[in-house]
Formats: C-alpha cells, structure tokens, sequence
C-alpha cells in the first residue's frame, strides 16, 4: 500500500463561485485532511442558487448518478450535429454525470455542450478543476449536473495533486446535495471523478495508480466534515474482479459487475464504487446504457458518439434511504 504521503491535497474554489485559496486550509500531509475553512458537516451548497423555475427533470424519490468517457472529446466532435444531439439526449436522463477525456485548453467546449443539453428547456451546469483554461492543460476531467436536481457546493470543487506525478489524470473532488427534501433530510455525497489512462503508462503504473485512489478515497472520507457518502466514479481501465481487490480493505463494492462498458462490448472499464455499509442510499439498481439500441446507431455511428457508455447507479434522495429517516456515520449493512 502506497502512503498518502505522494498525495497533496489541493483543494480550491470553483470557477465563478466567488471564493479564492484564502477559503482554504491545505492540511498537512500527517493530518490527511481535506480541510476547507469554515466549512461545517454536510454543509449546503449555498453559492449555487436555484433555477427561477425548475423544469421537472428528476421524478420520484430517486436519483441517477452517472460516469461517462465522452471519448477525446473536443470542438471538433462537438460540431457533428449527430453526435452533439445523442451527447446531449444521453446527459439529459442523468442527474450527475462525472466525464472523462475532455481535450481543450480552456473549458469553452464544456460552456457550449452545457447550452446544447439546456436547449431543451433544461437547467444544467458543470464544475471542473480551476486551472483548467489558466494552466497548460490539454485534457481534464468534469461534472455535468441538473440544477433542478441537486446542487453544489462549490467550496468543495478541486484537485487533488501527486507532487510524483503518479497521476496522469488527477482525481475531480466535489460534493453535492439533493435538492427537494429538507436540508437535514436531503442525500449529501461527494464524488471522485476518476481517469487512469492505460495508454500512458505500463501495467505497474497503471497498479500504482489504482493503489493510489484507496489513498485518495481514505483521505476524502477523513477530511473533517463528516461526509460517510463517498462515491468514487469513473473509467479505472479495470473491471469490476480487479476494483474489488483494490477497494477491499475498505469495503469498496462496484455498481456494475459482469457487463460491458465499451461501446465495442469487450471490456468493462468504467464504474462506480462506494462503500456499502455508508451509502445505503443506494437502491440496488444500476447499468450500462446501451447507446446504440437507446438511439437505434450503428456500430460505426455509436463509436462516432464515444467507444465508452454511460454507467449509472441509482440513489435515493433523501439522506438513509428514506423520507423522515437521517443517519450518521456507518449504518446497518443489512438493510
């Protein structure tokens, strides 16, 4: 097991958020906190208002929480009207999606996909690292999600560094909540976006870098502010067997076992792991989309789209799994 000494947390303000690194503390390596200033336990995301008038996107009592490798996703693939519309129908059934392989300098592609998915009379939005358009960045990582749904607490939103460069892809941080029921009722998490490029680096590389992510996980679930709900999310280059044994030691379980993530149908790569004991929010249902068969593509036309699909998992929206029920810390695993 790698220490947490290779990692720095590096947890900074959103872009457009209104707060800047004085909101922060960088806790030190032998605290492996995540520490923001201020900050209480399952604090609201207040610097993210509400819609003037929320469309009804989520229905019921449940939420879907999403991962998708937009595959080399650029200006260029944004201007193929065919694509752009399934990349935007494809977002619109999800409430959070974490995305992966955005190639930009700056996060204008994202400014643009944002207003495709709302044309639909929909209030979307997204967060990403804030030195995305400020440092030489090609390629990075992002959250999409419906503001009539959950919101955000931008305070949270950053990257977690690794001075070793161990990382190709740092880990996303940011956490949210659901928007409808009361706020001492509502589902809080946090989420890890996650992209471990397997055509950079060798198989001992790309263990190290798994190895890292119980690391990274440990660290966020520790960092003060009492969040138990930690999802990890993303394209791992690695099934469900291989996670498992990753995550064991602390009861990582993967949403999505035994089926295939990639558009060609050979691999899974891409899931959503979390602690099942914590988050028994979690209804027991998830899947892969099959792009092709929801939008009647060809082979040819869905990897035109991305040679990944989207992964999902399902949640209920009130914090414990149910209306007038709030938990704290580990709960019943049995339930």
């Amino acid at each position: 097991m790698l220490k947490l000494k290779w990692l720095v947390p590096l947890v900074i303000v959103a872009a457009g958020g209104g707060y800047y690194y004085m909101n922060y503390d960088v806790a030190g390596l032998a605290d492996r906190l995540f520490k923001p200033r201020g900050a209480t336990p399952k604090d609201a995301a207040d610097a993210d208002p509400a819609p003037d008038q929320p469309p009804a996107g989520r229905r019921g009592d449940l939420i879907r929480i999403a991962s998708f490798n937009l595959g080399m996703f650029d200006r260029d693939k944004l201007k193929r009207p065919h694509v752009a519309r399934f990349l935007a129908e494809a977002i619109r059934g999800f409430d959070i999606l974490a995305v992966q392989d955005i190639r930009a300098r700056n996060k204008g592609v994202l400014l643009d996909l944002v207003e495709l998915v709302n044309s639909k009379s929909r209030h979307y939005d997204f967060a990403t690292a804030p030195g995305v358009g400020r440092d030489d960045t090609e390629q990075y990582v992002a959250f999409l999600f419906d503001r009539a749904s959950v919101e955000i607490d931008r305070r949270t939103v950053g990257a977690v560094t690794d001075p070793a460069g161990r990382f190709r892809q740092t880990p996303l941080l940011a956490s949210f909540r659901v928007r409808g029921p009361d706020a001492k009722q509502a589902f809080t998490f946090t989420l890890i976006n996650v992209h471990v490029d397997l055509n950079s680096v060798d198989s001992n590389g790309a263990k190290e870098e798994l190895e890292l992510l119980d690391e990274v996980f440990r660290a966020v679930r520790d960092d003060g502010r009492g969040e138990d709900d930690i999802i990890m999310l993303g394209d791992f280059e690695a099934d469900d067997q291989v996670l498992t044994r990753f995550g064991g030691s602390i009861g990582l379980s993967c949403a999505i076992s035994d089926v295939p993530s990639t558009t060609r149908g050979g691999r899974l790569t891409d899931n959503i792991l979390f602690n099942r004991h914590a988050t028994i929010e979690f209804t027991g249902r998830s899947g892969v989309l099959d792009m092709m068969r929801k939008f009647n593509l060809s082979m040819q036309e869905a990897l035109q789209v991305s040679d990944h699909l989207p992964v999902w998992g399902e949640f209920s929206v009130y914090e414990g799994g149910q209306a007038g029920h709030v938990t704290s810390g580990a709960s019943d695993p049995t339930r």
